[in-house]
């Protein structure tokens, strides 16, 4: 294992100085030899004139662009620690983290550059990169000749703080160490079988533990190219897979969803050999049509947090193909997982418990932030719930705060969800529970119709007949064009919710 990130790049820049790195949103690449120059410049700037070293807190308030690459190795050749810090964020939400970070200092783009005055960080240790679209960002800051930075990363030091889902002051800043994260790059290298000749697309948010570590520091660690795209746009992400021959994609089941609808304008895209999906449950059916859309790829079902670097459960062969077909996977080699009940003992074979996972790239705790989810033996509670077969197949069935208790029966919503989406006319569903005076609550759904579809409510309550027990039917469908998101690409259960409660209030009549 190198010592760090910054290492993983001096090493693919010395076995391949003039393959290109990363591509910008502009479509600029950056050789290997490039991008190591460029870091090392900046993190000598940093040192000299920013007073910033090991152990520093350095956030990073930037979209996908080559400065945040730079930027990122930069912090990770000095020893410091980098705070990505969400740009769909507003400004009180960035305060915010800022307040529980409490940084030495902050790289940010430009376009944040008036909410500085609203920012907890002193303004001198501010640095912007400008400018980005029509050259390099950081041109203003590092027109200079400073002393060379040593590399002083150690495995052992804190590398990341990454928050948590949570826009208040109880998100909790998750620290990631050098030795997690390099284990992670080099496992999906391992795993995925990765090589220099691959290439991918960062379309996801990259300050997530899924931009930044399963896609950015992997390619950066294998030698491969990364593609930047600064936002999701599903035709724009096909037509980079069309024209540059991209091998690689990992993203949630909501990004993939969005490429569906366009298959007849991409008939064929025989480049992609990889396809990993991951964030939340990818229903079965979805996964099918892309082995029909792209049958020389495999598609593959991830899970992982920010708290294990971003892997821990991997399917092992094509989902869509197999006789495990719905299962998340196995764990990764160096994570052990277990399922647990109430009391933290281990459930049956079979049996659906909690999720508990330790190993080489599960954090060691949270920044300034005790929490229960941590046992004794550096076994991380995930707060998921799941069942395993005797073979070691794990199957997640739910959030343990999402399960729906309708009078004591358990209903899982990712297993709803599954069904729904196989009811015709129905392109994706969300599940969750509403509030009932007899039953405690009861499952109600969120559906999105396909193109053309005219499915009704109670035709799709009539399609669940027959395939769930009564208790497992929706009371209540609705209907809408999307399904709402939370900033970490996951279902927002609790937005749907409120659609479904004002489909009702639209169908009560109103009273004379």
């Amino acid at each position: 294992m190198a010592p760090s990130l910054y290492h993983q790049l001096v090493q693919s820049a010395s076995s391949n100085p003039q393959a290109t790195a990363v591509v910008d949103d502009w479509g600029r690449p950056t050789t290997y030899e490039r991008l190591l120059s460029l870091t090392d410049d900046f993190a000598a700037y940093l040192a000299s004139e920013k007073g910033l070293g090991h152990s520093s807190l350095i956030a990073l308030l930037m979209h996908a662009d080559l400065e945040f690459v730079v930027a990122l190795y930069a912090i990770s050749k000095l020893g410091a620690v980098c705070v990505p810090i969400p740009t769909k964020y507003r400004v009180r939400e960035v305060a915010s983290l800022l307040d529980i970070a409490k940084p030495s200092a902050m790289i940010a783009g430009e376009e944040f550059e008036g909410w500085a005055a609203s920012l907890p960080v002193d303004p001198e240790k501010c640095i912007w990169s400008r400018d980005v679209e029509h050259g390099y960002g950081f041109d203003g800051v590092c027109g200079y000749s400073y002393p060379a930075a040593n590399g002083s990363g150690s495995p052992s030091d804190p590398a990341i703080m990454m928050f948590t889902s949570g826009t208040t002051s109880a998100a909790k800043g998750v620290v990631l160490r050098n030795y997690n994260l390099v284990f992670a790059t080099m496992i999906y290298q391992r795993l995925m079988g990765t090589t220099p000749a691959d290439s991918c697309l960062v379309p996801i948010p990259i300050y997530h533990v899924t931009g930044l570590i399963a896609l950015l520091a992997q390619f950066i660690y294998v030698g491969g190219t990364v593609f930047l795209h600064r936002r999701f746009d599903a035709r724009r992400v096909l037509e980079c897979i069309r024209d540059e021959g991209i091998t690689y994609l990992h993203g949630s089941p909501t990004s993939f969803a969005e490429l569906l609808p366009l298959r007849s304008d991409f008939p064929s895209l025989p480049s992609v050999r990889a396809m990993l999906s991951g964030s939340s449950y990818e229903p079965v059916s979805k996964m099918r049509a892309f082995h029909e859309w792209m049958p020389t790829a495999t598609f593959q079902v991830v899970y992982g947090m920010t708290e294990t670097s971003s892997p821990a459960l991997l399917f092992p062969w094509d989902s869509a193909t197999s006789i495990y077909a719905g299962a998340t996977g196995k764990p990764i080699p160096g994570v052990d997982a277990v399922l647990l009940d109430e009391d933290h003992y281990e459930v049956p074979v079979g049996e659906v418990g909690e999720l508990a996972l330790r190993g080489v790239c599960v954090t060691e705790g949270y920044f300034h932030h005790e929490s229960s989810d941590l046992l004794p033996g550096g076994w991380l509670l995930t707060g998921d719930m799941g069942y395993a077969n005797s073979e070691g197949m794990i199957w997640i069935v739910d959030r343990k705060k999402d399960m729906i208790n309708r009078g004591g029966e358990k209903v899982w919503c990712s297993a709803l969800e599954e069904v729904l989406c196989e009811v015709p006319g129905i392109n994706g569903a969300c599940a969750c529970g509403m509030p009932d005076d007899l039953y405690g609550e009861v499952p109600v759904a969120l559906c999105v119709r396909q193109t053309g579809s005219h499915v009704t409510e109670d035709e799709v309550k009539l399609a669940l007949k027959g395939r769930l027990a009564h208790f497992k039917i929706p009371v209540h469908v609705a209907f809408a064009d999307e399904i709402p998101q939370t900033r970490g690409e996951k279902p927002d259960r609790r937005a749907a919710l409120e659609l479904v409660r004002q489909s009702l209030l639209e169908k009560t009549p109103r009273k004379a």
